[in-house]
């Protein structure tokens, strides 16, 4: 179906690689008029080429305030997906409390921040999608070496799970998307950076059955899906594409 998402507005965080730049390229391509925003600002110069009518803002969804006030000047939005985040590699031994708290700032904080400054205005239109991307790594498994990463998309889990049902009578609907293991330029840097690039890449497409990486654009797929009028009966959901990952 073409242009499900004409005559929207769609807020995004975390566009300037990887899963939040496909989600705006997927967005804009089906008619949505979107803002997207990168804490560098200089990763998504191509995008209003690549997407046309994308605006791009530089913002760091750990700062509330600066949150709050370019969502209330560019608003009011028909969608949020909350797609800003880091990614810590260590067990809990490994991770220093700048460490944690970094965790909860950019993966969960940033999401209690947007979420609170564009719901307002959902509930005074009667209507809007908001979509949180957490992870498999999470309250749906565990995965080694992520214990503050885990931490923190389990709070997304909760978060949206709890937004849910606060505002479920309202024409708002909340969403959790759970990535499986997605080929990334982050992903690819911390496969670069291990001591051995191969084997590294070799255990990252392990992790699924079906034996690949998923794509960013399956991804897209997915939110797209979810910020759509034909997920109009979903909410309060986590929806996870893993390639098997947690069968």
């Amino acid at each position: 179906m073409a242009d499900r998402l004409a005559g929207k507005r769609a807020f995004i965080t975390g566009a300037g690689q990887g899963i939040g730049r496909a989600i705006v390229l997927a967005f804009a391509a089906e008619g949505a008029q979107v803002v997207a925003t990168s804490r560098t600002e200089s990763k998504m110069r191509d995008l209003p080429d690549l997407a046309p009518g994308t605006k791009t803002v530089g913002l760091d969804v750990t700062d509330g305030a600066a949150v709050h006030r370019t969502i209330e000047a560019m608003g009011p939005f028909d969608v949020l997906v909350n797609c800003a985040g880091w990614v810590h590699n260590g067990s809990i031994l490994d991770c220093q409390a700048v460490d944690w708290q970094r965790s909860l700032d950019q993966n969960a904080t940033s999401c209690f921040h947007t979420i609170q400054a564009a719901l307002p205005a959902m509930l005074e239109r009667g209507g809007g999608s908001i979509i949180n991307v957490a992870s498999v790594a999470s309250s749906v498994t565990g995965v080694p070496q992520r214990a503050a990463y885990g931490a923190s998309k389990a709070a997304v889990i909760g978060l949206t799970k709890a937004v849910a049902r606060d505002v479920i009578a309202s024409g708002v609907r909340v969403n959790a998307l759970c990535p499986g293991t997605t080929h990334s330029p982050s992903l690819e840097a911390r496969i670069q950076a291990s001591d051995d690039p191969e084997a590294a890449r070799h255990a990252f497409n392990a992790r699924q059955p079906m034996g690949r990486l998923g794509r960013v654009e399956e991804m897209a797929a997915a939110a797209l899906y979810l910020a759509s009028d034909e997920a109009a009966f979903t909410t309060g959901q986590v929806m996870t594409v893993d390639g098997g990952q947690t069968l």
